[in-house]
């Protein structure tokens, strides 16, 4: 092989490629039908998703000044290291703490499947069941019947299991597990039990119940939040933006736009809580200090006036005045750090920074309020007693005052606290649904089910690994291919009728102008060349294997030349299978065996055929011997008659390598036609077949290619199809137009 005939096998003929796609046409067009079925199918049975979604602003909490600095370090270091103030807000928003709380409140968490809404049921029929969740309960209806699952409370063991609820007469309901009822009550009302498992409540109403059964489950926390997550997505819209975008979907509209915003509402809710925390911790601790202030004052008010009842007028020197500012001020600083102190342990431990700082800040004024008693001690009695109330007096008031003003500012703020997220925009019902895409997905299926049908036309034409071209039998074997018959389609359809019926129609008489029987026209010169070189005009039409198309070729070969004012005798020697009788409409005896066997005579065998100037042979009955009977010399001095008497005598041969007589009958005859297949034939069985005739001394004159699929036609395989096709083509409109 050369590098040439190398490269031609390696490359790929597009034009024949496409030919072979259209000639399975209908292969792609049933997957393409298919295809399209299925898609309908499964519009039908897949239910309408519907999708809503939400926005929310998160703003940054912190201080101008602190996002003043941070703006500047942003711009230095490029915004390493910088947080969306959104991150945390969407961790929050996936967590249990938001999602628990939306299915306790919806019921989110009692899972109900109808047993009867199988496929067939959802294809046939439209009506489907509806499930709406509330705060009162699960409801399932249809037109005609329904149930409301008000309470459902299993014990732990049951959680995320499967029950079976079964409505029973006198309005009772069982639950089901593993084909065993665990649990009996009564619609319409609570019905409460305690198993080895734990407590039971459950509370069914249902006016018009169910025949069929249904599967009940109650979701444990995380199997719920699992499912949720399920259809629920957070994400922020942009960089940095804090702007986060909810969606929820669902089948049905209402209840998912109810879930999303019940989300939205637990979620701000719990966001002003978590803002306002800090507030109430401190009004709760004002709530406790500002009593004993007051009743600290009213005691100190008391006391400094029965002492000036007493004493009148005390005359103050410079000195003791000033030792009085000094004492109030610290005395009100140190009760200032003791509340100060009070507030950060209820957040803090001791060894927290802030603790210390505050610790010692504490000791600090207490030594200086000692060394300050000190100084006060050594002034007269009177002067002491009258700094020491006035003090206690001067500082309550003014501590009780500042604190009253503390707590009704945290009032008024606790009262106004928005918290720091902002809903933009709520749920809304929406009105078309985003899945199933009816349109995209019939288009799709267009396009899958004609890839899937091309490249089964592609494997098929691949397994075909047949000879699919004439040169390369002359090539490789160097003999002449008389014709390329390509497949007829009046042919193929009568061959599906042959399974019913009797008889064959000759496609000759028939359908004359079909472009099969204009290609063995074509060989008919081809023919007359070979006889007139041959030592008698015996032709032999043979096979390498069964369903080759030797019957039909020797028919109609027969048909052509009987039809060119010939006198033609058609033998079928294929004595263990032949079926030559059906295309003449005749039956198998008596024929080429019984005189053979000496049991008819030659007159009754030999029967004329409704085509003039031919006449048939058929095989008899089927012999024990056939390859004894075809060497016999009754058979060669039949065949040296039959070349005398007639001016074309074409036998149909058995395949060549299932059985010797084919080899047998060709060491009579002066031509010998060999019949391949289009991609059925191998190459190699073509070689084989050569090699039996000439280990037999037997020369074959040629081939002929059949039934040449129409992926070929017009492409060139041997000139005398493509003149033949071509010429039939034309003949044939001609003809019609006359």
């Amino acid at each position: 092989m050369t590098q040439t005939s190398k490269t031609e096998d390696d490359t790929i003929d597009l034009k024949e490629l496409f030919f072979s796609l259209i000639a399975q046409w209908k292969t792609i067009a049933l997957c393409i039908i298919l295809s399209l079925i299925c898609a309908l199918l499964y519009i039908r049975t897949t239910p309408s998703i519907y999708s809503t979604d939400a926005l929310v602003q998160v703003e940054d909490g912190k201080s101008a000044a602190s996002a003043a600095l941070l703006g500047e370090l942003k711009e230095v270091s490029g915004g390493l290291g910088q947080k969306s103030p959104a991150d945390a807000e969407i961790e929050i928003l996936n967590s249990r703490m938001v999602l628990g709380k939306v299915i306790d409140d919806l019921n989110l968490n009692i899972s109900i499947q109808d047993q009867n809404n199988s496929f067939f049921k959802k294809l046939l029929s439209s009506e489907k069941g509806q499930l709406k969740f509330d705060g009162q309960g699960v409801s399932y209806s249809t037109k005609q019947n329904n149930f409301l699952v008000k309470e459902f409370s299993v014990p732990n063991y049951y959680l995320d299991k499967k029950l079976t609820l079964d409505f029973k007469a006198d309005s009772k309901f069982t639950l089901s597990h593993k084909d065993k009822v665990i649990f009996e009550g009564r619609l319409n009302q609570l019905n409460q039990f305690v198993d080895g498992y734990g407590a039971w409540k459950i509370n069914i109403s249902s006016t018009q119940p169910f025949e069929h059964a249904f599967i009940l489950s109650k979701l444990s926390l995380p199997s719920a939040v699992k499912n949720l997550k399920l259809n629920y997505g957070v994400a922020e819209k942009g960089k940095m933006t804090g702007v986060i975008g909810l969606n929820y979907a669902g089948e049905d509209k209402q209840h998912i736009t109810n879930v999303l915003n019940h989300i939205l509402e637990i979620y701000h809710q719990q966001n002003i809580e978590r803002k306002s925390l800090e507030s109430k911790q401190t009004l709760n601790f004002l709530d406790q200090q500002l009593p004993e202030l007051k009743q600290q004052l009213e005691q100190s008010e008391i006391k400094f006036n029965e002492f000036r009842e007493k004493y009148n007028t005390v005359d103050v020197t410079q000195e003791a005045e000033l030792m009085l500012k000094q004492n109030i001020e610290l005395e009100k600083m140190r009760i200032e750090l003791k509340q100060k102190q009070a507030e950060l342990s209820a957040k803090y431990t001791l060894d927290h920074p802030l603790m210390a700082e505050i610790n010692a800040q504490v000791n600090s004024l207490n030594q200086k309020t000692q060394e300050l008693n000190k100084s006060i001690k050594q002034l007269p009695e009177t002067q002491r007693l009258y700094l020491q109330l006035y003090r206690d007096v001067k500082v309550n008031t003014e501590l009780y005052t500042s604190l009253l003003n503390s707590y009704q500012q945290l009032k008024i703020a606790n009262a106004g606290e928005i918290g720091n997220v902002r809903i933009i925009d709520t749920a809304v019902e929406p009105e078309r649904p985003i899945k199933p895409k009816k349109l995209i997905i019939l288009i799709l299926s267009l396009f899958v089910g004609g890839f899937i049908g091309v490249l089964i036309a592609l494997v098929r034409n691949m397994m075909r690994s047949g000879i699919k071209d004439s040169t390369q039998i002359e090539n490789e074997l160097d003999l002449p291919v008389y014709a390329t018959v390509p497949r007829s389609p009046v042919q193929e359809s009568r061959i599906n009728i042959l399974k019913k019926k009797k008889n064959i129609p000759i496609l000759a008489v028939k359908n004359s102008d079909d472009i099969a029987i204009e290609s063995l026209r074509s060989m008919r010169t081809a023919i007359h060349f070979a006889l007139s070189s041959a030592r008698n005009n015996l032709i032999t039409i043979s096979g390498p294997a069964p369903e080759v198309g030797k019957s039909f070729i020797s028919t109609n070969l027969a048909t052509i030349l009987a039809q060119s004012d010939k006198r033609v005798l058609i033998i079928d020697a294929d004595l263990r299978r032949g079926y030559l009788h059906k295309y003449f409409n005749l039956d198998t005896q008596p024929g080429l065996t019984e005189l053979l066997n000496g049991q008819q005579s030659l007159d009754t065998v030999i029967r004329p055929t409704e085509v003039p100037g031919l006449s048939v042979i058929s095989r008899g009955k089927s012999p024990a011997n056939p390859s004894e009977l075809l060497s016999s010399n009754q058979f060669k001095n039949l065949l040296e008659q039959m070349s005398e008497k007639f001016d074309h005598v074409i036998i149909d041969t058995p395949p060549v390598l299932a059985v010797t007589d084919g080899i047998i009958i060709s060491q009579y005859t002066g031509v010998n036609l060999v019949i391949a297949r289009y991609a059925k034939t191998q190459m190699k069985e073509l070689e084989l077949t050569l090699n039996r005739f000439e280990q037999a001394g037997v020369k074959v004159n040629g081939f002929i290619l059949n039934d040449i699929q129409r992926s070929s036609a017009g492409y060139g395989y041997g000139y005398g199809y493509g003149y033949g096709y071509n010429y039939a083509y034309a003949y044939k409109a001609n003809k019609e137009s006359d």
